[in-house]
């Protein structure tokens, strides 16, 4: 972590692409705040990156003994079970957050859990990270497995998932995000219909003494309903509430945006 801290102070000045993204995103997202604030800001989230090496190699790589030591909080864990008592799948909707790889794995430590994933362009690469998943995960699903999605959740299985990202090609409605439209994937809305799952959100965080705390939230009521806008919106904002309580630990790089409704000038 020390050695991630290092390179995270690097990528502040050797990723002026990713920086410029990060910037844009925070400026559309905290308009509130005054630019000394979002520079703060904007250096604290990239100092996050080199963190988030750090954090997936134990995530993908780290034994079993050593993901033991690591201090980990869970909050939550009888919404799930109470969801997995009535014999439905449970959908763990989640962000895009650094750590993202390593509270997976520390919460596979105590539930059987699967999650889809996009293929990586590199063969080489994917061959190593879906080798290193399947260590821990009970099965990984790639985002267009939908069959094999479904038949998981209606077995009963719990899945995490993350629809924060901008997915082209990939069925997309404009949603609110920070109150900003944003192309959101409709998979949420669908799979819970398609499965009968439960969903909850899945939040993660890692605290000032190094510590994590991963934070199962109760059930969506009455979801999905009959309108995939309203459905998508509601994820979307539990989303958010999650990215406030921790904005510098968001993955701010990605282009949130980057697809844009009609008359909305690009802004990357």
């Amino acid at each position: 972590m020390a050695l991630g801290w290092c390179v995270g102070v690097l990528a502040t000045h050797l990723l002026p692409a990713r920086r410029r993204i990060a910037e844009i995103n925070l400026r559309v997202c905290f308009p509130e705040l005054n630019a000394v604030r979002r520079r703060r800001l904007l250096r604290a989230n990239l100092r996050n990156l080199g963190l988030m090496l750090a954090e997936f190699s134990m995530g993908w790589m780290g034994s079993a003994r050593a993901l033991s030591r690591v201090p980990a909080h869970i909050d939550g864990l009888e919404h799930l079970r109470a969801a997995q008592a009535t014999g439905r799948g449970v959908l763990l909707v989640g962000a895009h957050f650094t750590h993202l790889e390593l509270c997976a794995r520390l919460l596979a430590m105590h539930v059987p859990l699967a999650g889809m994933y996009r293929v990586m362009d590199s063969p080489v690469f994917e061959h190593i990270i879906l080798r290193a998943r399947l260590r821990y995960a009970a099965a990984m699903f790639t985002k267009d497995d939908l069959l094999g999605t479904v038949r998981h959740l209606r077995r009963g299985g719990v899945l995490w998932y993350a629809p924060d990202q901008d997915m082209r090609g990939k069925d997309s409605v404009f949603a609110p995000f920070f109150g900003v439209p944003a192309a959101t994937i409709t998979a949420t809305h669908h799979l819970a219909r398609l499965s009968g799952a439960v969903v909850l959100p899945f939040a993660h965080r890692r605290e000032h003494d190094g510590s994590y705390r991963i934070d199962i939230r109760p059930a969506l009521d009455d979801f999905p309903s009959a309108d995939v806008v309203a459905d998508t919106t509601r994820v979307n904002l539990a989303i958010e509430q999650m990215v406030r309580a921790v904005p510098a630990q968001y993955l701010w790089v990605h282009k949130r945006f980057k697809r844009r409704p009609g008359g909305y000038p690009p802004l990357y």
